[in-house]
């Protein structure tokens, strides 16, 4: 089979298409027939390396040579343990644990998928897992989102962010959506009431305050975060530097306690559950994912240098089969 492969950290120049054993699923796996894989961040922190978490398990050398979690496809075969799928279910999910996205098959166990609405497209359902996982369990279930609560969104014009703002607005929220300055009218346009241009104003020193701050993409030290929240307020960071990540590990607490503020890591682990109820507010029409481009197969190269450039707007796609 067909598969973007790499054996070392680095540009997008070191992938390269490659022909790839097909694989074999075990007692407890199901093979998939790829047709869809989106980009998410954690595609390009795998691709360079950067921060030094995305090396866990490989600290010289990928451990995994084909990235991409976000997949939907058809199921081809079935191991004989496996009770949730059947040989022709059309399926979506994320298989961050294992990767392997960017080719044309791949072996999960189907703990980690879900069946794709029929009436939704593979390329729809291949933006769902992550960012929309990401988004529902931030504002629905750690948010707690209030009428009329005030919420930040930093790196909200990326794949997460755009679910986060529709997910805050949905419940009721005044949602100010950071990013670069080429993203402001994009945030506006699917729902964010003001805008901020990280390039030109940091929102921890222009004395607004928020109910609740989710960080996707965290470089500041966690001490200058309380300041941006109202009493009793939270931030949670889903992605970041390490610096940053130790520092709220750490010193969350201490930071509560003389604050009176959360300052936390938002931690995710994904569920068949969690899937469904993404892929229902998109049937519904409550939640509408933006796929900037889509590319083939040989494409990823191309898009992971956009998204790593941080100005993809929205979700970028890869179409693995027709």
């Amino acid at each position: 089979m067909k598969a973007i492969a790499y054996t070392k950290y680095g540009s997008p120049d070191v992938l390269k298409m490659k022909e790839v054993e097909k694989p074999i699923p075990s007692d407890d796996e199901i093979l998939i027939k790829i047709y869809a894989v989106s980009i998410n961040r954690s595609d390009w922190e795998g691709l360079i390396g950067k921060p030094l978490y995305s090396r866990f398990g490989g600290l010289f050398r990928p451990s995994k040579n084909i990235l991409g979690s976000d997949i939907a496809g058809r199921v081809e075969a079935v191991g004989k343990n496996n009770k949730n799928f059947q040989v022709g279910d059309e399926v979506f999910g994320d298989v961050l644990s294992n990767l392997g996205g960017f080719a044309e098959y791949v072996c999960v166990r189907g703990t980690v998928m879900a069946l794709k609405p029929k009436a939704m497209s593979y390329e729809t359902a291949s933006t769902l897992p992550q960012a929309g996982i990401i988004a529902l369990k931030a504002m629905r279930d750690t948010a707690k989102i209030q009428l009329g609560q005030k919420i930040l969104i930093n790196g909200a014009g990326g794949s997460t962010g755009v679910f986060a703002i529709q997910l805050a607005k949905l419940y009721g929220a005044e949602v100010t959506a950071v990013d670069n300055g080429t993203k402001l009218d994009f945030m506006r346009s699917i729902g964010a009431d003001h805008v901020i241009d990280y390039t030109l104003e940091d929102f921890t020193k222009n004395s607004k305050q928020y109910d609740f701050i989710l960080d996707l993409i965290s470089y500041r030290s966690a001490f200058n975060y309380p300041r941006a929240l109202t009493p009793n307020g939270s931030y949670y960071m889903v992605g970041g530097s390490v610096a940053v990540i130790l520092q709220i590990l750490f010193l969350g607490g201490l930071i509560k306690k003389f604050t009176g503020k959360n300052v936390r890591v938002l931690m995710v682990f994904p569920t068949r559950k969690d899937l469904e109820s993404v892929a229902e507010l998109c049937e519904a029409g409550k939640l509408i994912p933006s796929i900037e481009q889509q590319y083939p197969l040989s494409g990823v190269p191309e898009a992971l240098r956009r998204l790593g450039e941080g100005n993809a707007k929205g979700k970028l796609v890869i179409k693995v089969a027709a």
